[in-house]
Protein backbone atom coordinates (compact mmCIF):
# COMPACT_ATOMS: atom_id res chain seq x y z
CA UNK A 1 0.00 0.00 0.00
CA UNK A 2 3.05 2.23 0.52
CA UNK A 3 3.77 1.69 -2.71
CA UNK A 4 0.79 3.21 -4.42
CA UNK A 5 0.56 7.14 -5.56
CA UNK A 6 -2.56 8.28 -4.44
CA UNK A 7 -2.16 11.40 -5.82
CA UNK A 8 -2.12 9.42 -9.44
CA UNK A 9 -5.24 7.25 -8.41
CA UNK A 10 -7.09 9.91 -6.86
CA UNK A 11 -6.16 11.68 -10.51
CA UNK A 12 -7.70 8.36 -12.12
CA UNK A 13 -10.56 8.46 -10.33
CA UNK A 14 -11.41 12.27 -11.41
CA UNK A 15 -11.26 10.91 -15.00
CA UNK A 16 -13.81 8.19 -14.37
CA UNK A 17 -16.27 10.58 -12.68
CA UNK A 18 -15.89 12.79 -15.20
CA UNK A 19 -16.48 10.32 -17.80
CA UNK A 20 -19.30 9.20 -16.23
CA UNK A 21 -20.93 12.96 -15.53
CA UNK A 22 -20.05 13.94 -19.09
CA UNK A 23 -21.31 10.28 -20.29
CA UNK A 24 -22.90 11.11 -24.39
CA UNK A 25 -22.73 14.10 -25.54
CA UNK A 26 -22.54 15.99 -22.07
CA UNK A 27 -25.16 13.62 -20.08
CA UNK A 28 -24.58 11.86 -17.18
CA UNK A 29 -25.10 8.44 -17.65
CA UNK A 30 -26.27 7.69 -14.36
CA UNK A 31 -29.20 10.38 -15.98
CA UNK A 32 -28.92 8.40 -19.19
CA UNK A 33 -29.69 5.04 -17.68
CA UNK A 34 -32.56 6.38 -15.31
CA UNK A 35 -34.08 7.28 -18.65
CA UNK A 36 -33.82 4.20 -20.27
CA UNK A 37 -35.01 2.31 -17.26
CA UNK A 38 -37.71 5.23 -17.49
CA UNK A 39 -38.72 3.90 -21.05
CA UNK A 40 -38.43 0.65 -20.45
CA UNK A 41 -41.29 0.71 -17.54
CA UNK A 42 -43.44 2.79 -20.46
CA UNK A 43 -42.82 -0.47 -22.73
CA UNK A 44 -43.88 -2.91 -19.69
CA UNK A 45 -46.85 -0.58 -19.33
CA UNK A 46 -47.65 -0.81 -22.85
CA UNK A 47 -47.59 -4.98 -22.89
CA UNK A 48 -49.82 -4.84 -19.87
CA UNK A 49 -51.98 -2.18 -21.69
CA UNK A 50 -52.34 -4.37 -24.92
CA UNK A 51 -52.77 -7.21 -22.64
CA UNK A 52 -55.32 -6.35 -20.36
CA UNK A 53 -57.23 -3.14 -21.58
CA UNK A 54 -56.90 -3.51 -24.81
CA UNK A 55 -57.93 -7.07 -25.28
CA UNK A 56 -60.90 -6.58 -23.38
CA UNK A 57 -62.06 -3.72 -25.48
CA UNK A 58 -61.65 -6.42 -27.88
CA UNK A 59 -63.63 -9.30 -26.59
CA UNK A 60 -66.45 -6.18 -25.70
CA UNK A 61 -67.32 -5.39 -29.82
CA UNK A 62 -67.17 -9.00 -30.56
CA UNK A 63 -70.12 -9.48 -28.47
CA UNK A 64 -72.06 -6.77 -30.76
CA UNK A 65 -74.36 -8.12 -33.58
CA UNK A 66 -72.49 -5.48 -35.66
CA UNK A 67 -69.16 -6.29 -36.93
CA UNK A 68 -68.07 -2.70 -37.90
CA UNK A 69 -66.88 -1.76 -34.16
CA UNK A 70 -64.81 -4.89 -34.48
CA UNK A 71 -62.97 -3.51 -37.26
CA UNK A 72 -62.27 0.02 -35.90
CA UNK A 73 -61.04 -1.80 -32.83
CA UNK A 74 -58.74 -3.77 -34.89
CA UNK A 75 -57.52 -0.53 -36.95
CA UNK A 76 -56.98 1.51 -33.66
CA UNK A 77 -55.06 -1.30 -31.91
CA UNK A 78 -51.58 -0.52 -33.02
CA UNK A 79 -51.86 3.07 -33.41
CA UNK A 80 -52.70 2.98 -29.16
CA UNK A 81 -50.09 0.44 -28.41
CA UNK A 82 -47.82 3.01 -30.02
CA UNK A 83 -48.63 5.63 -27.30
CA UNK A 84 -47.26 4.41 -24.06
CA UNK A 85 -43.84 4.26 -26.39
CA UNK A 86 -44.17 8.28 -26.82
CA UNK A 87 -45.29 8.88 -23.42
CA UNK A 88 -41.65 6.98 -22.42
CA UNK A 89 -39.83 8.91 -25.01
CA UNK A 90 -41.22 11.48 -23.60
CA UNK A 91 -40.26 11.52 -19.73
CA UNK A 92 -36.73 9.58 -20.53
CA UNK A 93 -36.17 12.72 -21.99
CA UNK A 94 -37.41 15.05 -19.53
CA UNK A 95 -35.77 13.48 -17.14
CA UNK A 96 -32.61 13.31 -18.52
CA UNK A 97 -32.50 17.04 -18.16
CA UNK A 98 -31.06 17.42 -22.24
CA UNK A 99 -29.41 20.71 -23.08
CA UNK A 100 -30.84 23.52 -25.59
CA UNK A 101 -29.59 21.38 -28.87
CA UNK A 102 -30.15 17.87 -27.77
CA UNK A 103 -33.67 19.07 -25.94
CA UNK A 104 -34.55 21.37 -29.49
CA UNK A 105 -33.81 17.86 -31.23
CA UNK A 106 -35.35 15.64 -28.78
CA UNK A 107 -38.52 17.38 -28.62
CA UNK A 108 -38.67 17.43 -32.21
CA UNK A 109 -38.43 13.87 -31.98
CA UNK A 110 -41.51 13.41 -29.72
CA UNK A 111 -43.51 16.14 -31.97
CA UNK A 112 -42.75 13.62 -34.87
CA UNK A 113 -43.70 10.99 -32.86
CA UNK A 114 -47.12 12.12 -31.96
CA UNK A 115 -47.77 13.09 -35.76
CA UNK A 116 -46.77 9.75 -37.43
CA UNK A 117 -49.18 8.06 -34.60
CA UNK A 118 -52.36 10.16 -35.46
CA UNK A 119 -52.20 10.00 -38.96
CA UNK A 120 -51.31 6.50 -38.71
CA UNK A 121 -54.35 5.84 -36.87
CA UNK A 122 -56.10 8.01 -39.58
CA UNK A 123 -55.04 6.12 -42.24
CA UNK A 124 -55.95 2.78 -40.75
CA UNK A 125 -59.48 4.14 -39.93
CA UNK A 126 -60.25 4.39 -43.44
CA UNK A 127 -61.15 0.93 -44.36
CA UNK A 128 -63.41 0.55 -41.33
CA UNK A 129 -64.57 3.86 -42.09
CA UNK A 130 -65.00 2.58 -46.01
CA UNK A 131 -67.46 -0.06 -44.68
CA UNK A 132 -69.23 2.28 -43.23
CA UNK A 133 -69.95 4.51 -46.25
CA UNK A 134 -72.30 1.84 -48.35
CA UNK A 135 -74.60 4.48 -48.66
CA UNK A 136 -72.39 5.88 -51.22
CA UNK A 137 -72.45 3.49 -53.07
CA UNK A 138 -76.17 4.03 -53.90
CA UNK A 139 -75.13 7.46 -55.73
CA UNK A 140 -71.34 6.12 -56.87
CA UNK A 141 -70.72 2.63 -58.00
CA UNK A 142 -68.57 0.49 -55.39
CA UNK A 143 -65.66 0.92 -57.18
CA UNK A 144 -65.73 4.21 -57.27
CA UNK A 145 -66.14 4.46 -53.33
CA UNK A 146 -63.22 2.18 -53.38
CA UNK A 147 -61.22 4.43 -55.44
CA UNK A 148 -62.24 8.09 -53.67
CA UNK A 149 -60.90 5.99 -50.37
CA UNK A 150 -57.65 4.94 -52.04
CA UNK A 151 -57.04 9.00 -52.83
CA UNK A 152 -57.74 9.60 -49.42
CA UNK A 153 -55.28 7.14 -47.37
CA UNK A 154 -52.52 8.53 -50.48
CA UNK A 155 -53.39 12.60 -48.99
CA UNK A 156 -53.41 11.02 -45.41
CA UNK A 157 -49.82 9.89 -46.05
CA UNK A 158 -48.89 12.95 -48.13
CA UNK A 159 -50.27 15.29 -45.24
CA UNK A 160 -48.26 13.21 -42.44
CA UNK A 161 -45.22 13.21 -43.90
CA UNK A 162 -45.47 17.25 -45.02
CA UNK A 163 -46.39 17.91 -40.92
CA UNK A 164 -43.42 15.92 -40.43
CA UNK A 165 -41.30 17.30 -42.31
CA UNK A 166 -42.28 20.93 -41.02
CA UNK A 167 -41.55 19.84 -37.83
CA UNK A 168 -38.27 19.48 -38.71
CA UNK A 169 -38.15 23.05 -39.88
CA UNK A 170 -38.05 21.65 -44.08
CA UNK A 171 -40.53 23.89 -45.67
CA UNK A 172 -42.55 21.41 -47.97
CA UNK A 173 -44.06 24.71 -50.20
CA UNK A 174 -40.80 25.49 -51.46
CA UNK A 175 -39.86 22.10 -51.78
CA UNK A 176 -43.21 21.56 -53.65
CA UNK A 177 -42.05 24.42 -56.31
CA UNK A 178 -38.82 22.62 -56.77
CA UNK A 179 -39.93 19.55 -57.59
CA UNK A 180 -42.32 21.42 -60.24
CA UNK A 181 -39.64 21.45 -62.88
CA UNK A 182 -38.90 17.40 -61.98
CA UNK A 183 -42.66 16.98 -62.24
CA UNK A 184 -42.67 18.21 -65.40
CA UNK A 185 -39.79 16.19 -66.91
CA UNK A 186 -40.99 13.05 -65.10
CA UNK A 187 -44.73 13.59 -66.86
CA UNK A 188 -43.15 13.33 -70.28
CA UNK A 189 -42.07 10.09 -69.56
CA UNK A 190 -45.27 9.07 -67.18
CA UNK A 191 -47.66 9.32 -70.20
CA UNK A 192 -48.68 5.92 -69.90
CA UNK A 193 -49.18 5.72 -66.35
CA UNK A 194 -51.42 9.04 -66.87
CA UNK A 195 -53.19 6.82 -69.55
CA UNK A 196 -53.69 4.45 -67.76
CA UNK A 197 -55.01 6.54 -64.39
CA UNK A 198 -57.30 8.29 -66.99
CA UNK A 199 -58.91 4.47 -67.97
CA UNK A 200 -59.37 3.36 -65.10
CA UNK A 201 -61.26 6.44 -64.34
CA UNK A 202 -62.88 5.99 -67.69
CA UNK A 203 -64.20 2.12 -66.90
CA UNK A 204 -64.90 3.23 -63.08
CA UNK A 205 -67.47 5.91 -64.70
CA UNK A 206 -69.18 3.89 -67.26
CA UNK A 207 -69.63 0.90 -65.01
CA UNK A 208 -68.34 -1.23 -67.66
CA UNK A 209 -67.58 -4.25 -65.11
CA UNK A 210 -66.92 -4.28 -61.20
CA UNK A 211 -65.00 -6.68 -58.85
CA UNK A 212 -66.58 -10.14 -59.25
CA UNK A 213 -67.72 -10.11 -62.76
CA UNK A 214 -66.78 -11.93 -65.61
CA UNK A 215 -65.40 -10.43 -68.25
CA UNK A 216 -63.47 -11.85 -72.05
CA UNK A 217 -61.33 -8.87 -73.77
CA UNK A 218 -60.73 -10.75 -77.54
CA UNK A 219 -57.42 -11.63 -77.64
CA UNK A 220 -55.94 -10.60 -74.00
CA UNK A 221 -57.79 -12.08 -71.39
CA UNK A 222 -61.01 -13.77 -70.19
CA UNK A 223 -61.92 -14.40 -65.88
CA UNK A 224 -62.84 -12.89 -63.41
CA UNK A 225 -62.21 -9.23 -62.70
CA UNK A 226 -60.08 -9.08 -58.37
CA UNK A 227 -59.19 -5.48 -58.25
CA UNK A 228 -59.23 -2.22 -60.51
CA UNK A 229 -55.87 -0.39 -59.56
CA UNK A 230 -55.11 3.08 -60.65
CA UNK A 231 -52.24 1.60 -63.76
CA UNK A 232 -53.95 -2.04 -64.13
CA UNK A 233 -56.72 -4.17 -63.77
CA UNK A 234 -55.71 -7.50 -62.28
CA UNK A 235 -57.70 -10.54 -63.90
CA UNK A 236 -57.87 -14.00 -62.22
CA UNK A 237 -57.87 -16.42 -64.93
CA UNK A 238 -59.90 -19.40 -64.64
CA UNK A 239 -56.99 -21.52 -64.46
CA UNK A 240 -56.38 -19.05 -61.25
CA UNK A 241 -53.31 -17.54 -62.97
CA UNK A 242 -53.42 -13.60 -62.55
CA UNK A 243 -53.15 -11.26 -65.51
CA UNK A 244 -52.26 -7.53 -64.84
CA UNK A 245 -54.12 -5.90 -67.90
CA UNK A 246 -53.31 -2.14 -68.34
CA UNK A 247 -56.45 0.00 -67.72
CA UNK A 248 -55.67 2.23 -71.22
CA UNK A 249 -56.15 -1.19 -73.12
CA UNK A 250 -59.05 -2.08 -70.88
CA UNK A 251 -60.58 1.03 -71.53
CA UNK A 252 -60.21 0.83 -75.94
CA UNK A 253 -60.82 -2.74 -76.16
CA UNK A 254 -64.03 -4.80 -76.45
CA UNK A 255 -65.41 -6.00 -73.47
CA UNK A 256 -67.65 -8.68 -72.75
CA UNK A 257 -69.48 -8.88 -69.41
CA UNK A 258 -70.38 -12.05 -69.15
CA UNK A 259 -71.94 -10.82 -65.43
CA UNK A 260 -73.94 -8.91 -66.87
CA UNK A 261 -75.98 -11.59 -68.81
CA UNK A 262 -79.83 -11.33 -68.32
CA UNK A 263 -79.89 -15.56 -69.58
CA UNK A 264 -77.56 -17.57 -71.11
CA UNK A 265 -78.33 -19.05 -75.18
CA UNK A 266 -78.45 -22.52 -76.57
CA UNK A 267 -77.91 -22.47 -79.81
CA UNK A 268 -77.57 -25.96 -81.58
CA UNK A 269 -77.73 -27.70 -85.15
CA UNK A 270 -79.31 -30.87 -84.55
CA UNK A 271 -78.30 -33.21 -87.60
CA UNK A 272 -80.71 -35.86 -88.69
CA UNK A 273 -80.32 -38.66 -90.97
CA UNK A 274 -81.48 -37.47 -94.61
CA UNK A 275 -83.93 -41.23 -94.80
CA UNK A 276 -85.52 -38.87 -91.84
CA UNK A 277 -89.46 -38.78 -93.31
CA UNK A 278 -91.65 -35.17 -92.96
CA UNK A 279 -93.83 -36.96 -90.41
CA UNK A 280 -90.53 -37.82 -88.33
CA UNK A 281 -89.16 -34.11 -88.25
CA UNK A 282 -92.26 -32.96 -87.09
CA UNK A 283 -92.25 -35.29 -84.03
CA UNK A 284 -88.22 -34.80 -83.27
CA UNK A 285 -89.58 -30.81 -83.87
CA UNK A 286 -92.57 -31.02 -81.60
CA UNK A 287 -91.28 -33.23 -79.02
CA UNK A 288 -88.44 -30.44 -78.77
CA UNK A 289 -89.92 -27.33 -78.16
CA UNK A 290 -92.78 -29.92 -75.76
CA UNK A 291 -89.97 -30.08 -73.53
CA UNK A 292 -89.30 -26.15 -73.39
CA UNK A 293 -92.30 -25.58 -73.13
CA UNK A 294 -92.81 -28.08 -70.13
CA UNK A 295 -90.17 -26.85 -67.97
CA UNK A 296 -90.68 -22.74 -68.58
CA UNK A 297 -88.94 -22.46 -64.88
CA UNK A 298 -86.02 -23.29 -66.85
CA UNK A 299 -86.17 -21.92 -70.20
CA UNK A 300 -87.47 -18.53 -71.12
CA UNK A 301 -90.14 -18.92 -73.86
CA UNK A 302 -90.89 -14.83 -73.63
CA UNK A 303 -87.62 -14.28 -75.48
CA UNK A 304 -86.50 -15.86 -79.04
CA UNK A 305 -86.88 -19.40 -78.92
CA UNK A 306 -86.80 -21.19 -82.23
CA UNK A 307 -87.18 -25.16 -83.06
CA UNK A 308 -87.44 -24.94 -86.74
CA UNK A 309 -85.88 -27.45 -89.55
CA UNK A 310 -83.56 -24.83 -90.66
CA UNK A 311 -81.42 -26.61 -93.80
CA UNK A 312 -80.55 -29.42 -96.11
CA UNK A 313 -76.61 -29.93 -95.13
CA UNK A 314 -73.81 -32.10 -97.04
CA UNK A 315 -74.90 -34.96 -95.39
CA UNK A 316 -77.89 -34.15 -92.81
CA UNK A 317 -81.01 -32.55 -92.60
CA UNK A 318 -80.22 -29.73 -89.87
CA UNK A 319 -82.71 -28.33 -87.11
CA UNK A 320 -82.22 -25.08 -85.13
CA UNK A 321 -82.36 -25.25 -81.87
CA UNK A 322 -81.93 -21.46 -80.23
CA UNK A 323 -83.49 -20.79 -77.14
CA UNK A 324 -82.47 -18.89 -73.71
CA UNK A 325 -82.45 -20.58 -70.01
CA UNK A 326 -83.47 -18.10 -67.00
CA UNK A 327 -79.69 -19.25 -65.22
CA UNK A 328 -76.30 -17.29 -66.06
CA UNK A 329 -74.35 -19.58 -63.92
CA UNK A 330 -72.20 -21.51 -65.67
CA UNK A 331 -72.73 -24.68 -63.70
CA UNK A 332 -76.07 -24.34 -63.93
CA UNK A 333 -76.12 -23.98 -67.46
CA UNK A 334 -74.12 -26.84 -68.46
CA UNK A 335 -76.38 -29.14 -66.11
CA UNK A 336 -79.62 -27.77 -68.01
CA UNK A 337 -77.83 -28.45 -71.48
CA UNK A 338 -77.05 -31.65 -70.46
CA UNK A 339 -80.26 -32.94 -69.70
CA UNK A 340 -82.04 -31.43 -72.66
CA UNK A 341 -79.23 -33.32 -74.59
CA UNK A 342 -80.13 -36.68 -72.78
CA UNK A 343 -83.81 -35.55 -73.84
CA UNK A 344 -83.15 -34.81 -77.70
CA UNK A 345 -81.15 -37.73 -78.24
CA UNK A 346 -84.51 -40.08 -77.27
CA UNK A 347 -87.01 -38.34 -79.04
CA UNK A 348 -84.76 -38.48 -82.34
CA UNK A 349 -83.97 -42.10 -81.39
CA UNK A 350 -87.44 -43.39 -79.56
CA UNK A 351 -90.05 -41.08 -80.74
CA UNK A 352 -89.29 -40.65 -83.86
CA UNK A 353 -87.43 -43.93 -84.60
CA UNK A 354 -84.67 -41.84 -86.68
CA UNK A 355 -81.12 -41.64 -86.37
CA UNK A 356 -78.23 -38.83 -86.08
CA UNK A 357 -76.38 -38.26 -89.13
CA UNK A 358 -72.40 -38.02 -89.35
CA UNK A 359 -70.32 -36.33 -92.21
CA UNK A 360 -69.97 -38.69 -95.26
CA UNK A 361 -69.32 -38.50 -98.68
CA UNK A 362 -70.60 -40.79 -101.36
CA UNK A 363 -68.57 -41.48 -104.70
CA UNK A 364 -70.64 -42.12 -107.84
CA UNK A 365 -68.49 -43.28 -111.25
CA UNK A 366 -70.64 -43.72 -114.14
CA UNK A 367 -68.05 -44.87 -116.56
CA UNK A 368 -64.13 -45.54 -117.19
CA UNK A 369 -62.53 -43.98 -120.47
CA UNK A 370 -61.26 -46.73 -122.77
CA UNK A 371 -57.52 -46.21 -122.11
CA UNK A 372 -58.27 -46.52 -118.70
CA UNK A 373 -60.08 -49.52 -118.70
CA UNK A 374 -58.25 -52.75 -117.64
CA UNK A 375 -57.59 -55.86 -119.70
CA UNK A 376 -59.50 -58.81 -118.77
CA UNK A 377 -58.03 -61.71 -117.56
CA UNK A 378 -58.91 -65.03 -118.99
CA UNK A 379 -58.18 -67.93 -116.91
CA UNK A 380 -56.29 -70.82 -118.61
CA UNK A 381 -58.18 -74.01 -119.14
CA UNK A 382 -57.35 -78.10 -119.01
CA UNK A 383 -58.50 -79.05 -122.36
CA UNK A 384 -56.31 -79.07 -125.79
CA UNK A 385 -56.58 -76.97 -128.66
CA UNK A 386 -58.48 -79.46 -130.58
CA UNK A 387 -61.01 -79.14 -127.85
CA UNK A 388 -60.23 -82.93 -126.14
CA UNK A 389 -59.12 -83.10 -122.36
CA UNK A 390 -55.87 -82.77 -121.30
CA UNK A 391 -54.64 -86.39 -119.99
CA UNK A 392 -53.30 -86.21 -116.37
CA UNK A 393 -50.14 -87.77 -115.60
CA UNK A 394 -49.25 -89.00 -112.66
CA UNK A 395 -46.94 -92.22 -110.74
CA UNK A 396 -48.59 -95.27 -110.14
Amino acid sequence: MDNIDLPAFDMLWGEVVGVWQQGFMGVDVNLIIKALLIFGGFLLIRGIFGKYVLARLHKWTERTETRIDDKIVEALIPPIKFIPVILGVFFAGQYAGLDDMLGEMFQRLVRSLIAFTIFWGLHRSLEPLSHLMRGLEVLLTPMMVSWLFKVMKVLVIFIGAAVILEVWGIAVGPLLAGLGLFGAAVALGAQDLFKNLIGGLTIIAEKRFFQGDWIKVDGVVEGTVEDIGFRSTRVRRFDKAPVHVPNSSLSDAVVTNFSRMTHRRIYWMIGVEYKTTTDQLKIIRDGIMGYLEKHEDTFDLKVSTFVRVDSFGASSIDIMLYCFTRTTVWGDWLEIKEALAFEIKKIVEKDAATGFAFPSQSVYIESLPDHDKPEMFVPPTDKKPDGKAKKKSGLK
